[in-house]
């Protein structure tokens, strides 16, 4: 068939009122939907919580995107940012309690993308620590769908700075180590025998609940039952609270202070630091010098502004 767009320009307008021609706007046949081309995926961290604490990068996926799936650990305030004309799905998962599966999760990622759709993968911290994020994009990348990753603060981070805990210090500590207290399907991750130099800080992710089992297990295993050990909770958020001891007493302490999940476990030397720190940090929760089972500070005590000090 003739291009009709072509033959239409190479006439002249003084032939125009002579010529008698028919034009097909479309060859395609009527009553086919034509193919919806495969969206994307983003697989964007929400970081500790703190809205400010989101990178700008996030801030402009969210806006932009059609679906969110968001978890559990995802701030109201955080949430609220994405796009108002977006669909929201709550797919958290907390201990013995998922809303979806995670094969759930995937097949929604994969369901939406391929309708063409802008998806946002919203998850606490950082995605690719502790997050499933790898998981999940293997399951994308298996259906040809095309994503970005964007990192966030992880708890971690976000916990040490507030409190003024260094996770590392020429001093004190060389290494630093994530670990979680579970593996797959629930299992305890007893691999206390790679936690035992004094020259690494510890950070336990999803280790509350095991606190007392984790402790003794460490203890046994040869670390010194005086290392100084911090339960952080709710970290970087107006909640946030902490609680400071030592490997052989922190168990006994969170039993009766109860400081509530998500909480961070971290131990080694740095932790020491807090004390040296706590006076100056705008940050840090209140103005003890040591934080105990009779005196966990919360962020009624915060130093809210810094006219407050200067």
């Amino acid at each position: 068939m003739t291009d009709s767009s072509t033959f239409i320009t190479a006439l002249t307008s003084q032939n125009l009122p002579n010529i008698n021609c028919h034009i097909r706007v479309s060859d395609e046949p009527s009553g086919i939907e034509k193919n919806v081309k495969t969206g994307t995926v983003h697989l964007v961290g929400a970081g500790s919580g703190d809205p400010e604490l989101l990178t700008l990068k996030a801030l402009r996926v969210m806006q932009k995107a059609d679906v969110v799936l968001y978890d559990s650990l995802v701030s109201e305030d955080i949430l609220d940012m994405c796009a108002l004309t977006a669909e929201k799905i709550f797919v958290g998962k907390r201990r013995a309690n998922h809303a979806l599966p995670q094969e759930g999760i995937n097949e929604l990622l994969v369901k939406h993308a391929l309708a063409g759709k802008t998806v946002v993968r919203l998850k606490g911290g950082d995605p690719f620590i502790f997050g499933r994020g790898g998981e999940e994009l293997q399951e994308v990348v298996r259906h040809g769908i095309h994503f970005e990753s964007i990192p966030g603060i992880t708890a971690a981070s976000a916990a040490a700075s507030r409190a003024g805990i260094p996770l590392t210090h020429r001093d004190h500590a060389q290494a630093v180590k994530f670990v979680t207290a579970c593996k797959k399907l629930g299992a305890p991750n007893n691999d206390y025998d790679e936690l035992l130099d004094s020259t690494q800080t510890v950070v336990f992710y999803m280790g509350l609940n095991r606190l007392d089992e984790m402790t003794q297990g460490l203890i046994a295993a040869g670390r010194d039952s005086n290392t100084p050990f911090v339960v952080i909770s709710h970290a970087s958020l107006p909640t946030q609270q902490l609680l400071i001891g030592t490997l052989g007493n922190i168990a006994e302490q969170q039993a009766e202070a109860k400081l509530p999940t998500p909480a961070l476990l971290i131990m080694g030397d740095v932790v020491n630091l807090y004390h040296e720190f706590a006076n100056y940090n705008l940050g840090a929760l209140g103005k003890s010098t040591f934080i105990d089972v009779q005196n966990v500070v919360s962020s009624h005590d915060l130093v809210s502004n810094l006219e407050v000090v200067t």
